[in-house]
């Protein structure tokens, strides 16, 4: 069945470590043990990921253990007349486990530290926070951030999608619409969020991937008259025949989209993109800004990212047959190649 919704808590491995059942859901509903997985430690890969956008500014922010490698990276963007980011990394080698991520995204912290990089994602009641200095982020200046995001009760977007191979699978979630507070500071200038108009969102994730890969994804929010807005739209990582992960968020709840295409340009990332839907639920033009593009090639390592930032406008349908029309809304498409 296309677009299977799980709706029941159950583990979210059988004894093979195979998915117990593909599908999406709104919580955390299958249970993450690490210990069932039954590939190598080197494969097995871990990761939180907030996104924090500000009205011309956005931030970054990931701590991950992906086996063999770890990445522990912030990127700073500036999005008004001159634009400009800048992203810097730290790279571990065969963690394997040892940053002990959290298996459930509703507790526990999620924690790096070392001589340059104090990065700590802590959850509380009803809330997030991030805090973060680097120390020689760019130009031998470092970056702080103390940023809070507000988690009242909603739902998310989580889908377990398998590989069309034994024993890997993704596993993941995304919290939209999260308003955000607080500040990121670098060489003087100090970035502050506002709620009644900025967002975070946080991609968590784990899961056992096969080697070479490629992935669309695109993720906004949005203050709508005082009703909040988000959408999660992507494709390529496994098996979809199960579920997908095309979203809308308003007000909490959230409304599922069918199959969405990314039309990206044949000239250049920042030239004008267009997404539709199969449903027709999700006709959107895509403005680019900044194409935040990194490209690391360490023979059996390849990445090949374009993260490319820019103002949404378009029309979004509700389950119920409301339409939400959106205008410049300040969001983020991307496509992805890894190989490792």
């Amino acid at each position: 069945m296309r677009n299977h919704e799980v709706t029941a808590e159950r583990e979210l491995l059988d004894a093979g470590g195979n998915l117990a059942e593909p599908g999406w859901s709104r919580h955390l509903l299958q249970k993450y043990d690490r210990s069932k997985i039954k590939a190598p430690k080197w494969r097995i890969k871990e990761w939180d990921y907030y996104l924090v956008m500000g009205r011309n500014f956005a931030g970054a922010f990931t701590i991950s253990d992906d086996g063999y490698i770890g990445l522990q990276s912030v990127s700073l963007l500036s999005l008004g007349e001159k634009p400009w980011e800048h992203t810097e990394t730290v790279l571990n080698a065969f963690p394997m486990g040892k940053l002990k991520h959290p298996a459930d995204s509703s507790a526990g912290n999620t924690v790096y530290e070392d001589k340059r990089l104090q990065m700590r994602f802590t959850v509380g009641t009803g809330e997030r926070r991030i805090t973060c200095h680097f120390e020689r982020f760019f130009k031998d200046k470092p970056f702080d951030c103390d940023i809070m995001l507000e988690q009242p009760d909603m739902e998310s977007m989580v889908i377990a999608t398998p590989w069309d191979k034994a024993g890997h699978f993704y596993y993941n979630q995304k919290i939209n619409c999260m308003r955000a507070s607080g500040w990121m500071e670098y060489d003087g200038v100090r970035y502050e969020f506002d709620p009644a108009r900025d967002f975070g969102t946080l991609d968590w994730g784990r899961g056992v991937w096969t080697y070479d890969n490629t992935w669309y994804w695109g993720s906004g929010n949005a203050d709508i008259g005082g009703n909040t807005f988000g959408f999660n739209i992507g494709y390529g990582f496994g098996n979809t025949k199960a579920a997908t992960e095309n979203v809308l968020f308003y007000n909490g709840k959230v409304h599922k989209l069918d199959d969405v295409t990314f039309h990206l340009p044949t000239n250049g990332y920042t030239d004008p993109w267009k997404f539709t839907s199969s449903d027709g639920r999700f006709e959107m033009d895509f403005c680019p800004i900044l194409d935040r593009a990194a490209n690391l090639d360490f023979k059996l390592l390849v990445s090949d990212q374009h993260q490319v930032f820019g103002r949404m406008t378009g029309r979004a349908i509700l389950d119920d047959g409301t339409q939400i029309q959106i205008g410049d809304v300040l969001c983020f498409a991307e496509k992805v190649h890894n190989r490792y």
